[in-house]
């Protein structure tokens, strides 16, 4: 894989309620690039994190629809990656 795609495959990390209970279970989430495949998430959370990743989930999330100044607009589409990382290591998503 190239390296320079693997290096931007990951946007930013989900920061939430509902994935700091998840992070308890040794799974982290992530916003991805929607052309990315679960091989280039996997390839990216190993190398920039240092860690052994068992398990990765992906999911496209919807654009909301809006209303602005009477005009009907739409968010756009973006992805989510779950990763499960292995028992007893842990990535430090507030430091990303």
């Amino acid at each position: 894989m190239n390296q320079e795609k693997v290096l931007k495959t990951l946007l930013s990390p989900l920061v939430s309620e509902k994935t700091a209970m998840l992070s308890a279970s040794n799974q982290y989430a992530f916003k991805v690039r929607v052309d990315s495949n679960k091989k280039e998430i996997k390839a990216a959370v190993e190398l920039l994190f240092g860690v052994t990743v068992e398990n990765v989930t992906t999911s496209v999330v919807k654009g909301k629809k809006k209303v602005f100044k009477g005009k009907i607009g739409r968010r756009i589409n973006w992805k989510k990656a779950m990763v499960k990382v292995s028992e007893g290591q842990m990535i430090d998503v507030s430091a990303s």
